[in-house]
């Protein structure tokens, strides 16, 4: 007999670990196929999904019933969560001291309504902010395509997507939302006061970059420099915003040119260093220099602050400015809650009354077999009957056997939904 199985999710987001512990355990997209691979082989795991971004990493998982987190925050020696924790602990290859105190669990009802919550970005540092969606997506694209995710969870996520869709429909949620870029735009603006003739390096070419890059312009700023590893990428944003492409091995060499440097690569060391920010203001003569880092990992050394005339921000201090445009939108989060709460239990009464069906299908077959017994047998005794007959003692007996099965059906699906499978 297989043991039962239970839906549990385990992660940290930008509200339970700060910037230094979240790029530890940052996974590339490169890497995310063979982190979930890694996370399905776990013991007790029958399906998963990975959920890096810069803000969060989010293993959701079905799996074997078990025990998890203790009352105190440590994983337990059994159960799904020290399951968890001991793939975090090994494929990044940290302690559990320093990880689990930043660790939070949900399970069944509590992921289901996490996962809902994430995917229509109400979790997220900018409640409304439309990149969350896609990067669960992209994650349940890859879970699909090294197998990790079936049915169970194949089900649930796709319902995650129609509740998103529903919260962006039916509330403004993401009218008046900013994205992280937008939100460093804002930072570099209240800044500099204006963005008008600033020049601009985004270093790194992806989503992130091309955000940024649509806000600066939006702003003023009339000239852009694009830094990447991959020429082509780094070409087709610098053509799309008329900005000039700058090759990856003359970065250093050209990144003084800029008055603001935006930079999110995948890089895992950090790109600039202390020494690199003297240089850069020696060659600017001393002129300001901001650097906006929403990159996970970090591609800018925090210590370059220490340099005068630098100026580094990370994600986390954006956190201020998202925290502040918050209230403009705690109307509209509150109605999404409540789309999501909703869809919460539809979907909880969704899956307990499949605990019924192989009961209602075995119960109406076995009451369709007596109806057809019963006819056979009786077919003798009726004699010839016309079609028009045979059509209406088949209704009636019909009609009858749904009659007299209705209490039992009614019974089994009322006692689906509170849960009393026996």
């Amino acid at each position: 007999m297989s043991r039962p199985q239970q839906l549990v999710l385990i992660g940290i987001n930008h509200t339970t670990a700060p910037i230094e512990v979240r790029e530890r355990l940052a996974i590339p997209a490169g890497r995310l196929a063979d982190a979930t691979r890694t996370l399905l082989h776990q013991p007790g795991i029958r399906e998963g999904l990975i959920l890096s971004t810069c803000n969060r990493v989010e293993l959701l998982t079905l799996q074997e019933d078990g025990t998890g987190l203790q009352e105190n925050g440590s994983a337990s020696q059994e159960g799904p969560g020290a399951n968890l924790l001991r793939f975090l602990q090994e494929y990044f290859a940290v302690a559990p001291s320093s990880i689990t105190p930043h660790l939070y669990e949900y399970r069944e009802r509590e992921a289901v309504r996490h996962l809902f919550r994430v995917a229509s970005s109400l979790d997220s540092m900018v409640v409304g902010e439309p990149q969350i969606l896609g990067q669960v997506k992209e994650s349940y694209t890859v879970a699909r395509e090294v197998g990790a995710v079936s049915s169970s969870l194949d089900s649930l996520i796709q319902r995650a997507f129609t509740v998103a869709k529903k919260v962006r429909s039916e509330t403004q949620i993401g009218s008046s939302s900013v994205s992280i870029a937008s939100v460093a735009v804002d930072l570099a603006r209240k800044i500099f006061g204006t963005l008008q003739g600033k020049t601009i390096l985004l270093v790194g070419a992806g989503k992130m970059s091309e955000l940024a890059a649509r806000h600066l312009i939006h702003q003023g700023a009339s000239n852009i420099l694009v830094a990447n590893r991959t020429l082509e990428r780094a070409e087709r944003i610098a053509a799309q915003f008329h900005g000039q492409v700058i090759p990856f091995d003359d970065l250093y060499d050209q990144a003084a040119r800029a008055d603001i440097v935006i930079t999110s690569t995948g890089a895992p060391q950090k790109l600039f260093g202390r020494s690199h920010g003297q240089h850069f203001l020696q060659s600017r003569r001393n002129r300001p220099m901001f650097f906006i880092d929403i990159a996970v990992p970090r591609d800018v050394d925090p210590r370059m602050n220490e340099v005068e005339g630098c100026f580094v921000y990370d994600i986390d201090d954006l956190q201020q400015v998202a925290t502040a445009n918050l209230a403009d939108r705690s109307r509209e989060a509150a109605a999404a809650e409540t789309i999501v709460t909703r869809e919460v239990d539809k979907y909880e009464q969704r899956v307990q009354s499949r605990g019924a069906v192989p009961a209602i299908v075995a119960l109406q077959q076995n009451a369709e077999a007596i109806r057809e017994a019963e006819l056979a047998r009786s077919a003798k005794r009726l004699g010839e009957l016309t079609p028009q007959q045979r059509e209406a003692i088949d209704a009636l007996t019909r009609s009858l056997t749904a009659k007299l099965l209705h209490p039992q059906l009614t019974a089994l699906r009322e006692a689906s939904r509170s849960k009393d499978t026996e």
